[in-house]
Formats: structure tokens, sequence, C-alpha cells
């Protein structure tokens, strides 16, 4: 299993997780964060799904479009809850850019779009070297 991968599946089972506490205990306390949770225990359920070794084509813009929906979140619910806490008065994977999960769910998005780009055989912003004579 791949590191994407396992932290996909952990991710998957935290965010699930708190989910379904954030749900059961007091559904009316703070719906937009646990939606929110949900929405995160989705993205990183499919992540998990999707990252199976030698992804295809359409596997990889699933996982471009999923990590790009990741990163937004993570960034909007992050700027948000620092901003405007009262929207949030209980917490979401995505609070405070996931400070309470090690800043963990901002750099997943970010390394599996580094991954991404760098397995798609896009050719790199060096430049090439020069010929020599």
């Amino acid at each position: 299993m791949t590191l994407a991968r396992a932290l996909y599946l952990l991710f998957a089972v935290a965010a699930g997780g708190r989910s379904a506490v954030q749900w059961l205990d007091d559904p009316g306390r703070a719906p937009l964060a646990y939606a929110l949770s949900t929405v995160a225990f989705g993205c990183y359920l499919a992540g998990y799904l999707a990252t199976r070794p030698d992804p295809g084509p359409r596997r990889r813009r699933l996982l471009t479009v999923l990590a790009c929906v990741e990163l937004g979140g993570v960034l909007v619910v992050g700027t948000l809850s620092l901003l405007a806490p009262r929207l949030f008065p209980d917490t979401t994977v995505w609070s405070d850019y996931g400070a309470g999960y090690a800043f963990v769910p901002l750099v997943i998005p970010v390394a599996l779009l580094a991954w991404l780009r760098r397995s798609s055989g896009v050719p790199s912003a060096d430049p090439a070297p020069a010929p020599s004579a």
C-alpha cells in the first residue's frame, strides 16, 4: 500500500468517525461543521478508492479534481474558521487548516497534485541543458 493510499484510508476513518460522532451527539449544534466533516470523509474515501496503483487517465483526472476540492476545502474552511469562528461552533477536519490533525489535511492534496504532475510526463520548468559542441 502506498503512503498516499494509507493516508487516505486513515483520514477516511478519522473523518468518518468524527462526522458520525458529531451527527449522533448533537446534530443541531453545528450542522455546517458536521456537514463539512462529512464532505471531508467523502473526499478521503474517494481518494482511497482512486489511489490504486497505476491509475489510468480517467482516475488521474478524478484524483486531480479530488485534490483541488480537498485543497479548496482546507483553504476556505481554514480561513473562515480563523476569521469567522462563530460559523464553526465545533471544529471540522479542515478547521484551522487541519491543525487538529497536524496539518496533514493541508499536505495531502498538495502532495497528491505534485505526484500527479511529476508522474504525468509533463516536462518540468527546468531549462534543458545546452547542447555541447
